[in-house]
């Protein structure tokens, strides 16, 4: 069984291309939970107007299948509650964007 901090490590690869920044450092990741063969991940973006939610989402749920054969399903789950905010983001993004 693969372990939830191993996901999340696999999807700093997932770089949001409005701000350079992975989705975990950005806080978007707000769960990850891994049952037998599946793993289930809640994420958010930024506002719900964002237009890179379906394509943060389907590569999120492409790198994290790829990390064993033995992951058979992986569901990506929008969630809006809690709202996104910047202090959601880790020290390393806030730094980078400029925001304290």
């Amino acid at each position: 069984m693969i372990a939830p901090d191993t996901i999340k490590e696999a999807l700093c690869a997932v770089i949001d291309p409005e701000v350079g920044i992975n989705i975990v450092d950005m806080g978007l990741v707000y769960d990850v939970v891994v049952s037998g063969s599946s793993i289930h991940i809640k994420m958010t973006m930024t506002t719900r107007a964002c237009p890179l939610g379906e394509m943060l989402s389907d590569e999120a749920r492409s790198i994290v299948r790829k990390l064993s054969p033995e992951v058979e399903s992986v569901t990506v789950e929008m969630v809006w509650d809690p709202p996104w905010e910047p202090e959601m983001m880790s020290d390393k993004a806030r730094a980078q964007l400029g925001v304290s």
